[in-house]
């Protein structure tokens, strides 16, 4: 469970629940098609960001690792490619960088009264 109360989206949950928009925007009437539009392609731009980011991390890895350890195992490899895809995901569906509430911040901006 999160300390901010809210519960992270299931791992393999990508297709079926859909994105809310973040808190302060507007979601109502012709403006709540394109909110959740772009909700959705900026989150699926942040899981982008941190799977290319896990990608490089674990590449680095596999070339310091020596010719006897697990992370130079074809194998085992495409286990922990599958375990970081799946983190990603589950990121960037929390927002936990903060990258997709950078972006809609930019392509929504709330209105002011």
């Amino acid at each position: 469970m999160r300390i901010d109360g809210q519960q992270p989206i299931p791992l393999n949950a990508k297709d079926e629940a859909p994105v809310a928009p973040a808190a302060g925007q507007p979601a109502t009437g012709h403006d709540a098609a394109y909110v959740a539009k772009a909700t959705k392609a900026s989150v699926e731009f942040e899981r982008f960001f941190i799977s290319n980011m896990l990608k490089q991390m674990r590449s680095s890895t596999r070339e310091m690792a020596g010719e006897d350890s697990i992370f130079k195992d074809r194998v085992n490899q495409d286990m922990q490619d599958m375990a970081d895809d799946l983190l990603a995901g589950n990121l960037a569906g929390q927002r936990a960088f903060g990258i997709a509430d950078a972006i809609l911040r930019q392509l929504v901006p709330t209105k002011k009264t």
